[in-house]
């Protein structure tokens, strides 16, 4: 569900302390792309463009299984399906994976 090696990585690049904010902020976007996903229905285009922010972002910060999810749809988007993304799927992956990243953080990341 997470990748542990590109959290380390990630972490390492910008330093434990900025790396706080990084995960903030993060958190905040994709919560509020995710929220926007009930708008991107029956619109293929958007449905698109919100699964390949979505997988990017996810993927930075090493949400393996969010980005796989938001890649597969993505790829039924480009492909015209206007119902390619399930909102609530998406966001349980999302909430699922957060719970994971904040467990295993604390675990591989104790100061």
């Amino acid at each position: 569900m997470i990748d542990w090696q590109r959290v380390s990585e990630l972490r390492d690049e910008i330093g434990a302390d900025d790396f706080e904010e990084v995960v903030e902020l993060f958190l905040d976007e994709v919560g509020s792309a995710i929220q926007q996903i009930p708008q991107c229905q029956g619109d293929a285009k958007l449905s698109e463009e919100q699964m390949h922010f979505l997988k990017g972002a996810a993927l930075n910060l090493g949400f393996s299984e969010l980005s796989d999810l938001c890649a597969k749809a993505e790829q039924r988007a480009k492909g015209g399906d206007d119902q390619a993304v399930k909102s609530d799927v998406v966001a349980a992956c999302f909430e699922q994976s957060k719970e994971a990243f904040f467990a295993g953080f604390h675990v591989r990341f104790a100061a």
